[in-house]
């Protein structure tokens, strides 16, 4: 098996006024992979990405890059790395071809043309290339920022709240060209405040919350885990109670008496169970006007992870 592309040990930072923003935090990301850290405002998400970006210097712990200790050789271990900030911070005078450029030179890169001319086509901005920064509209912006981020042809990317304040047709834009990144290689960790983005994209998630990573696993068994199915029966009259027949099963009444809620469990008996429930509110003659499912949703899990921890 591959070596990650990242690997994080025993990482803290502590603010000189007492603030611990990262606690102990252990992560490994692997190469080609889309990985989507989730976490509320304060959590630690900035942090930890600047520390990896050395933009800010860890108090304790260990952070390698592609096998490079970032401490110790920190210019090559960075050269590895593209950052899109949340901020749009550039040059508002510069032309989009000259800014991209002169990112790409930072790494001490060769001047490259025919590179700075592919990453801006690729991100719909070769038309712009004479444009001042200042000319373009924010979601433009923001791809200048991604195409300054991609100059150096960096091995790991980083976008910070990448589709933050643009609409959602660029949105859903700036989704494909990520999976085209991931398909030329680029492994990309994101942070998102849109957990639709995490849901549609990532391979494996983290959730970090008061500076601790208290989860790291796949999209998809953790929605196996921790995600659950409710059925909602609207009922023709309301009930007084739950007839004593469903006593074993896991339903709940609302207070109008118009409503049960069904909490199916897990698995290939889910249909099962509830053509079997159907039944048998027939044959207890409880008449139903609507049924509706749901399955809970990454947004739902998250949301119940840290509130559980407030």
């Amino acid at each position: 098996m591959a070596a990650p592309i990242l690997s994080i040990s025993g990482l803290t930072k502590t603010y000189s006024s007492g603030h611990q923003a990262l606690k102990g935090v252990d992560l490994e990301i692997e190469r080609g992979e889309i990985f989507a850290l989730l976490g509320p405002n304060g959590a630690g998400k900035t942090t930890l990405i600047g520390a990896v970006c050395g933009l800010v210097r860890p108090t304790s712990g260990t952070i390698r890059i592609d096998g490079i200790d970032a401490a110790r050789d920190w210019r090559h271990a960075r050269a590895r790395v593209g950052l899109v900030p949340q901020e749009l911070a550039t040059d508002m005078f510069e032309t989009v071809a000259s800014t991209v450029a002169f990112s790409r030179g930072l790494f001490g890169k060769p001047r490259d043309d025919t590179m700075v001319e592919r990453v801006l086509k690729a991100l719909s901005l070769w038309d712009k290339r004479g444009s001042k920064i200042m000319q373009l509209s924010g979601g433009m912006k923001r791809r200048v920022l991604i195409a300054k981020a991609l100059a150096h042809e960096p091995e790991l990317l980083f976008l910070d709240e990448p589709s933050a304040g643009v609409d959602v047709e660029l949105r859903r834009d700036m989704w494909e060209m990520i999976g085209r990144l991931r398909d030329d290689g680029v492994t990309i960790i994101l942070t998102t405040h849109y957990i639709e983005e995490a849901e549609e994209m990532a391979d494996r998630i983290g959730v970090i919350d008061k500076g601790a990573l208290i989860l790291v696993e796949p999209k998809q068994a953790l929605l196996g885990r921790l995600g659950k199915t409710e059925a909602t029966i609207g009922l023709a009259k309301p009930l007084d109670a739950i007839p004593p027949a469903f006593a074993d099963w896991p339903l709940a009444l609302s207070d109008d008496g118009l409503t049960l809620t069904y909490a199916i469990a897990s698995g290939e008996a889910e249909a099962r169970g509830l053509a079997k429930l159907v039944k048998m509110l027939d044959a207890q003659s409880v008449d139903f006007k609507s049924l509706d499912m749901h399955r809970s949703s990454l947004e739902d899990i998250f949301v119940d992870l840290v509130e559980s921890r407030a």
